[in-house]
């Protein structure tokens, strides 16, 4: 089952969603293995990720072995905090 994670980052701007994304993406159009969407823009307060991944699962293994060990090392120019995070176990994902 499709699993989405919505990050908020207060304050978070595009510079700082650029410099993050390098860090943790593959590359540049090249998402995550098992990471089927991104999306990410300006929202009211900072900046909103989207991503949706192909299974819980996927989402942990990115999390906990790409994510987190790169965000807490620090990311030059980068989100300075932790996110306001919310997880969906997706029932419908459209092209």
């Amino acid at each position: 089952m499709a699993y989405g994670i919505v990050h908020h980052f207060a304050g978070g701007t595009k510079e700082q969603y650029e410099a993050s994304i390098a860090a943790v993406h593959p590359g540049v159009d090249k998402l995550p293995d098992g990471q089927i969407f991104h999306a990410a823009g300006p929202s009211p307060g900072g900046w909103t990720i989207l991503a949706v991944h192909d299974s819980k699962d996927s989402w942990e293994r990115f999390r906990d072995q790409t994510l987190l060990p790169t965000m807490e090392a620090g990311i030059p120019g980068g989100f300075t905090s932790p996110p306001e995070q919310t997880e969906i176990d997706l029932y419908s994902v459209m092209p």
